[in-house]
């Protein structure tokens, strides 16, 4: 039996499979099971996987946005000194990152015009590196013009682009 393609109702669609001889009745519902079978397990699980993931990774950058805008406060009301005595801007975030124990995680500096200097780190510690930036703003007066920060694949780990600048 053909199926009318121009109404396809339940009721046809029940005549046509009982029309079908048992061989090709077997086979459209072994088709029917693969087809649900691959529905759920190449479509709908993934696409779940792929929303809790989104979820998390929300929350998560939720979380340090509450973080960062509560010690924002703290942070600007802190005085902001002048650069260390005559040293360069190199040799201050140098030293500092040594003492920060961020020396190893230095990918590589280049001036970014006058009193500015741009960093990329790799590996760092991004608690470690978020005290280094504070540091240097409090006992250096040195800021934060721009910073890029991606995760570095292991928990806790990020490579960083930052523009520093004096004063």
């Amino acid at each position: 039996m053909k199926l009318p393609s121009d109404k396809l109702t339940f009721d046809a669609l029940a005549q046509w499979f009982e029309s079908l001889s048992a061989r090709e009745r077997r086979i459209v519902q072994a088709g029917a099971v693969l087809a649900a079978i691959l529905l759920v397990f190449g479509v709908l699980l993934p696409l779940d996987h792929s929303v809790a993931q989104v979820h998390e990774r929300l929350a998560k950058k939720r979380n340090d946005l509450a973080w960062m805008q509560g010690v924002a406060p703290e942070l600007a009301a802190s005085p902001q000194p002048p650069s260390g005595a005559g040293e360069s801007l190199i040799v201050i975030v140098d030293r500092s990152a040594r003492e920060s124990g961020l020396a190893g995680a230095l990918a590589g500096s280049e001036p970014a015009g006058p009193g500015g200097l741009s960093l990329r780190l790799q590996k760092a510690p991004f608690d470690t590196l978020v005290g280094w930036l504070a540091r240097l703003a409090q006992q250096n007066g040195i800021r934060v013009d721009s910073a890029t920060i991606d995760g570095a694949g292991s928990p806790g780990l990020v490579n960083a682009a930052l523009v520093l600048h004096t004063g």
